[in-house]
C-alpha cells in the first residue's frame, strides 16, 4: 500500500479538469477546494473498493470484477449511480471491441502485405535467377567460340 496518506489522493490536475467542467463559466475553484475534493474522491475510491473487495471475498475470488463494484456501490446507497455505470461499462467494452477488430484488421492487411511483397520479391528473384543462367549460358557460349577461334596451341 501506500507510504503516505498523501501518496493515496487522485491527482490535482484530473481533479481541476473534472471540476472545470462541472463548475458553470466564469466560476473559478480555490486551491483548498480541489485538494478537499482531490481527498473526498480518494476516500470513496477506497470505499468503494473495500466493498467491492469484500463481495468478492464473499464469492471466494481474490478478483473483484463490474458486478462487485455494482454490487458495492447498491450496498453503499448509490442506486441511482448504477444505470450510468452500467452504461460506461458497455461504451467502454463496445470501444475496446472496436479497438481489437481494428487491430486485427490492420494486423491482417500488414501480414497480407507482407505476403504479397514475399510473393513479389520471389518472382523477382525467381526473374532475377533466371537472367542469371540466361548470362552464364551466353558467357559458356561466348567462351566456347573463343576456344574454337584459338589456334591449336602446339607442344
Amino acid at each position: 500500500m501506500a507510504e503516505r496518506p498523501e501518496d493515496l489522493n487522485l491527482p490535482l490536475t484530473v481533479i481541476s479538469k473534472i471540476m472545470k467542467g462541472a463548475v458553470p463559466e466564469g466560476v473559478s475553484v480555490s486551491k483548498e477546494a480541489r485538494s478537499a475534493v482531490s481527498r473526498a474522491a480518494s476516500v470513496f475510491v477506497l470505499y468503494a473498493t473495500s466493498c467491492a473487495n469484500n463481495y468478492a471475498l464473499k464469492a471466494k475470488r481474490k478478483t473483484m470484477n463490474a458486478s462487485d463494484v455494482f454490487a458495492a456501490m447498491k450496498d453503499m446507497e448509490f442506486d441511482e449511480f448504477l444505470e450510468p455505470l452500467q452504461q460506461s461499462l458497455e461504451d467502454f467494452k463496445k470501444e475496446q471491441q472496436g479497438k481489437k477488430v481494428a487491430s486485427e484488421k490492420r494486423k491482417k492487411s500488414k501480414t497480407d502485405l507482407e505476403k504479397s511483397q514475399e510473393e513479389a520479391g520471389e518472382e523477382d528473384a525467381n526473374e532475377s535467377k533466371e537472367a542469371d543462367e540466361e548470362d552464364d549460358d551466353d558467357e559458356e557460349a561466348s567462351e566456347e567460340k573463343v576456344e574454337e577461334t584459338r589456334p591449336e596451341e602446339k607442344s
